[in-house]
């Protein structure tokens, strides 16, 4: 009984609704509801309803006055920016055309001093000299080999997600690994759209471009390789090859490696080369003191410890 009669007497428990449940279900703030209150009970002057609308007419005037003369400069500008890329575009190509003619004309110098050098020397000589530029990439060279073709992924996006699965342009890492891997699987000779590759190449990138020893390549690209019969499956066992199959099956570029007959490589430019030099040893003064060096007086300065020079 004593305890029946302590629960009638305990107060009741009353729950009061937390922030954000209040939020919710009343997500109106209520001065929002007593200015509308108060509109209805003493609505505005008229004058003031007919101002409002007379400043936001004003306002889209002004607005739309800006727009028009924001579009029509635009347009008058138009003809002068398209002028100006038209002129740019011309100067590249007639660089370019330059810089192909300059080419030719130093493969044929090469190859009249080439002819002088072999007349001049005896034939082991010769031979020997023209063995050393095939594998240095400085002669043009013949053979069976393997040709690796790269081409960029259409443009249309995954009709799903809108995106791509991964980059659908062939990247200058992806040479950079192809020709690698036919370096490794034996090649003797390795050229990207007709630039040989030699021991001082690069292959880099430079905005949507591709550069191989500075000159741009476009694609598609076609990486040609001359070496023994088993170069082709080697290559296809190589990490690089695995890699890129697996890029072109999630994003649609094209990935292909073919035998080839009778590959010609072109030779590769005369590169720019630096030569390496000992210090500089000071020579005893006489009195025996051996801390007179170049680098000690003020003009001058001391040998790096490398011992090299550019």
């Amino acid at each position: 009984m004593s305890a029946a009669r302590d629960e009638r007497e305990r107060p009741a428990r009353v729950y009061a609704p937390d922030f954000l449940t209040e939020l919710f279900r009343n997500p109106l703030d209520p001065g929002y509801a007593d200015a509308a209150a108060r509109r209805r009970e003493s609505p505005p002057p008229a004058w003031r309803a007919r101002s409002s609308r007379t400043v936001m007419v004003v306002v889209l005037v002004v607005l739309g006055f800006l727009l028009a003369v924001a579009y029509r400069q635009t347009m008058e500008d138009e003809p002068g920016r398209s002028q100006a890329r038209s002129g740019l575009v011309a100067q590249i190509k007639e660089r370019e055309r330059e810089t192909d003619e300059l080419s030719a004309r130093a493969d044929q110098l090469r190859e009249e001093v080439g002819r002088e050098r072999d007349a001049a020397l005896s034939g082991s000589a010769a031979a020997r000299l023209r063995d050393l530029e095939a594998g240095t990439g400085l002669g043009r060279v013949r053979g069976d080999g393997v040709v690796v073709r790269l081409a960029d992924a259409p443009g249309n996006a995954d009709a799903v997600t809108g995106t791509a699965a991964g980059p659908p342009r062939v990247l200058y890492s992806d040479l950079q690994g192809v020709a690698n891997a036919l370096w490794s699987a034996g090649a003797e000779a390795v050229s990207i759209n007709g630039q040989r590759l030699t021991a001082t190449s690069t292959i880099r990138s430079a905005g949507e471009a591709i550069l191989v020893d500075f000159r741009p390549v476009t694609g598609p690209y076609e990486v040609s390789a001359i070496g023994p019969g088993s170069m082709k499956r080697t290559f296809e066992r190589s990490r690089s090859a695995a890699l890129m199959q697996d890029v072109a099956r999630t994003t649609g570029l094209s990935f292909g490696v073919r035998e080839a007959d009778d590959l010609t490589l072109p030779a590769a430019p005369e590169p720019r080369l630096r030569y390496a030099e000992p210090p500089v040893r000071p020579s005893p003064s006489p009195s025996g003191d051996r801390s007179a060096s170049p680098g000690a007086s003020g003009s001058g300065t001391s040998p790096s410890p490398s011992g090299g020079g550019r």
